[in-house]
Order: structure tokens, then sequence, then C-alpha cells
């Protein structure tokens, strides 16, 4: 009865779509693909490019002049108070990633300029401040995986 249930289960994620997350199937243009960032060493480009690789998608320094292009226009990161206490000292902040990518292969625009942005909100505590740091730290990578994952996903559908 056992090895029915788990056959079934297992017959029911394979017939729904399942995939493992991080690992996308991609188009052949772009098996091959020049990423060429604002900032080559910020968190979302550093989070982009291992996915791209853990996807199985070469990264290159120079494209190949029909080769795919990924170029990643607008990459920044911005913190807003969101509000204070009585001695108007801030209580939260919002974090707000916004990245903005676009996508040419072989003399054609395979995906427009197209920004995203994600934001997550944190409390900030004075007495607590080192700790509050590290969170936003915590908080900036993994917006930019986020970021990277959902990009990787838009690329997937081209």
């Amino acid at each position: 009865m056992r090895h029915i249930a788990l056959i079934a289960c297992v017959a029911l994620l394979a017939s729904c779509g399942f995939q493992l997350q991080g690992k996308q199937r991609l188009p052949e243009s772009l098996v091959t693909l020049q990423v060429d960032p604002v900032d080559r060493y910020s968190d979302f480009t550093v989070a982009l490019s291992r996915a791209l690789i853990s996807s199985g998608v070469r990264l290159v320094d120079k494209a190949a002049p029909d080769g795919a292009v990924l170029r990643i226009t607008r990459d920044e990161v911005e913190e807003r108070v969101l509000s204070v206490d009585a001695r108007n000292i801030p209580t939260d902040y919002e974090l707000i990633y916004e990245v903005e990518v676009r996508v040419n292969a072989g003399g054609k625009e395979l995906m427009a300029a197209e920004p995203l942005s994600l934001s997550r909100i944190y409390s900030f505590d004075e007495t607590k401040l080192l700790a509050k740091e590290h969170e936003k730290e915590v908080l900036r990578e993994a917006l930019a995986r986020d970021m990277a994952s959902i990009v990787l996903r838009r690329l997937s559908a081209l």
C-alpha cells in the first residue's frame, strides 16, 4: 500500500511540471551568454551569475557577434524610513532592490528592458545596532537571490 501511495505522489509531482528551484531550462540561444552588468560585484550580479551557471549556461567575457548578451542597466538598493517613534527615531525601514535587465541575441531583442523591484520591511532597534545592520545585509542578499530567480524564470520563458 505504501508503494502505491509513493508511486502516486511521484506521478502527481511529475505531471504537474514540478522542478527543483534554481534549475531552469534555458533556450538554446542562451547556452553561451555574456553578462554586462552596471556593477560586476553587486549582490544581484553575483547571484544571477551563480544561478545561470547552475542552470548550465556558459558565461563569457565577450559574446560573439551573434551571441547573447544580458545587460543589467540598473542595479540599486534603496532604504526608506517607514515609521518613527515619539523621539523621531526610525523604528521600521523598507529595503527596496531594483534592477532592470534586457537580453539581445543575434541582433534581435529577446527581452526588452524590464524594471523589476522587490522590497522587504524590517524593524530597527537602536539598542541592537550591530544585529540590525547584519539583518539588513542578510535581507539585501536574500532580495538579490530572489531577484536573480525571477530573472532566471523570465529567461527560461523566452
